[in-house]
């Protein structure tokens, strides 16, 4: 006599090892990268750093805008403060020649409310972060409704 149960039960194994292998694969074909953000906590000041993933794309300059608007976001954490006030937004941002220029809209000028931080330490954070996540990145100029913010400030940290 034939068990049928027996070939119902291989059946459902190879049914969830074909899902799992589908879900793997379309997870690899995605493409997804770590990325680190810093920012800082409401009490001290001190920094705090969180992993992130983000979708890649075969664009660098889109892999780095993707970055910048998720650090506009803040943290995930709530004992990190934002690095701009809630709702500061990426205007435009191009790389061109290892240089990225990022304009963001005015309300990145003003301080975090109850946080330590003033805007040249936002600022800092997100040069930094663009540089550390992007090895392909040699410069970062911030601009702020079309100025350049901290010209001198980052020219002495980076050195060009």
């Amino acid at each position: 006599m034939i068990n049928f149960s027996f070939f119902k039960q291989i059946r459902r194994f190879l049914y969830l090892v074909l899902l799992c292998c589908f879900a793997l694969f379309d997870v690899a074909r995605q493409g997804m990268s770590r990325r680190t953000f810093v920012f800082y906590t409401f009490d001290q000041g001190k920094t705090l750093v969180e992993d992130r993933m983000l979708l890649r794309s075969a664009s660098r300059e889109e892999n780095i805008a993707r970055y910048v608007e998720e650090a506009l976001l803040g943290p995930v954490s709530l004992e990190a403060a934002p690095l701009f006030p809630k709702g500061t937004r990426l205007r435009s941002l191009i790389f061109r020649d290892g240089t990225v220029y990022g304009d963001l809209d005015q309300s990145a000028a003003l301080p975090v409310p109850e946080a330590k931080a003033d805007v040249f330490a936002a600022a800092l954070a997100l040069n930094q972060g663009i540089r550390r996540n992007f090895s392909y990145v040699a410069d970062v100029k911030l601009f702020i409704e079309g100025n350049e913010v901290f010209f001198k400030e980052f020219t002495d940290i980076f050195g060009k």
